[in-house]
């Protein structure tokens, strides 16, 4: 029996069965590429789902943990933190936000905004005025609260009742958003680009438009970046290419560069409405992921990787594109930076299967989008790598179908 199989039948006689798992069993990784136990190597077009963006095992984030791991593993938030503080500081100083709360997970990030924005606007306008509105196809995790902010039914389905106070409009579509908007509407809350709902990207002038829109109505405008921020889309957070800025915004996946943690950022006067003993996290902004979350930054903003993000973004880009020419199966290519997406006419799940076993790690978001999010480290020859096992697939699949 293979190492792989021996772990495989392991797992499936105890761990719980929430992941349509694939049959690869991980042991280490460097950079693109990930080993699993019977020394199998993978090229990572996945990065743990946007969360390796520095690629496995970045040496700086490694030398971060190792040092703090042997000082000071976790604190209380009953009392100071320096590695908190001097991450917070750093997510401050780049941002448009003055306040840091720290957490574990998107999901956590999210639900602290949640609160935040009800709590605000129930002392600003009274308790009626909670409802938040998001986008169709979004996703905001997977707890109670952020399904019930999360634009797709298949995430909500079976977990009825939801928690009330939230509408879902189009992604896109301004007028959509300003005829949801009612007296109870407190909050919008948006990806700046769709991850989970097929790699989405606003039309031109769109998020101004929202912000705008938030202004006239009084509204607070909430971004989740938890997939999209921290250099994913080529400039430090999604924000900035719009040059649009929210009131709060959510971050986790690539913040400590693998290991997990999540933040909420908000201005001063919506932050302060999160006083002692209203929300709170245990293990937010311990001394270890925050030690390992200020190396990713550092790293992320000090050593090249944004520029290289944009760099070999649009050289991936195009090479997808002329896929796309090539292909006639192929409808649409979109994202920015390093998060792309392919839509397809046909079902993607059987090529990510094949990809899987020829080394190649991608996924497939609602069906029909391939979904590409390698490190932001990625090589040129890394690319060249991925898009011969990928021309491949698309051969073989057109020859299948065309006999």
């Amino acid at each position: 029996m293979s190492a792989s199989k021996h772990w495989i039948e392991r797992g499936l006689t105890c761990v719980a069965k929430t992941y349509g798992r694939y049959p690869l069993v991980a042991a280490s990784g460097e950079g693109c590429w990930l080993t699993d136990v019977d020394g199998k190597k993978y090229l990572d077009f996945l990065a743990g789902v946007a969360v390796n963006s520095l690629g496995h095992c970045h040496p700086k984030v490694v030398a971060a943990l190792q040092e703090q791991a042997g000082k000071l593993l976790h604190c209380s938030n009953f009392y100071h933190i320096p590695q908190q503080i001097e991450l917070a500081e750093l997510l401050c100083r780049h941002s448009f936000g003055d306040r840091v709360f720290f957490c574990n997970s998107g999901a956590e990030a999210n639900e602290a905004a949640m609160k935040l924005v009800r709590k605000h606007s129930a002392e600003k306008h009274g308790v009626n005025r909670f409802e938040v509105i998001t986008a169709l196809a979004s996703f905001h995790g997977r707890t109670l609260g952020t399904i019930s902010a999360t634009g797709q039914e298949k995430v909500r389905a079976g977990f009825a009742p939801m928690v009330p106070g939230f509408k879902y409009v189009p992604f896109g579509n301004i007028q959509a958003l300003r005829t949801a908007i009612n007296p109870n509407t407190c909050a919008i809350m948006l990806e700046p680009v769709q991850g989970e709902g097929g790699v989405n990207v606003p039309p031109a002038g769109y998020l101004q438009a929202v912000r705008e829109l938030c202004d006239e109505k009084g509204l607070l405008l909430v971004f989740d970046e938890v997939q999209v921020g921290c250099g994913r889309t080529g400039s430090l957070f999604a924000y900035q290419h719009d040059n649009v800025e929210p009131d709060i915004m959510t971050l986790a996946k690539a913040l400590a560069g693998g290991p997990p943690i999540g933040a909420m950022i908000a201005r001063e006067q919506y932050a302060e409405t999160l006083g002692p003993g209203t929300h709170g996290s245990t293990f937010g902004g311990n001394p270890l992921m925050a030690a390992a979350g200020l190396a990713a930054m550092r790293v992320l903003i000090e050593d090249g990787v944004l520029d290289n993000c944009v760099t070999m973004g649009d050289y991936l880009r195009q090479q997808l594109e002329t896929l796309k020419e090539k292909y006639d199966f192929i409808i649409e290519v979109r994202g920015r930076g390093l998060i792309l997406g392919m839509e397809l006419s046909i079902d993607g799940g059987e090529m990510v299967k094949t990809a899987l076993e020829r080394g190649l790690l991608i996924n497939c978001t609602v069906g029909k989008v391939l979904r590409f999010l390698p490190p932001l480290t990625v090589s040129r020859d890394e690319i060249d790598q991925m898009l011969d096992i990928l021309d491949g697939i698309l051969i073989e699949y057109r020859e299948k179908n065309n006999d």
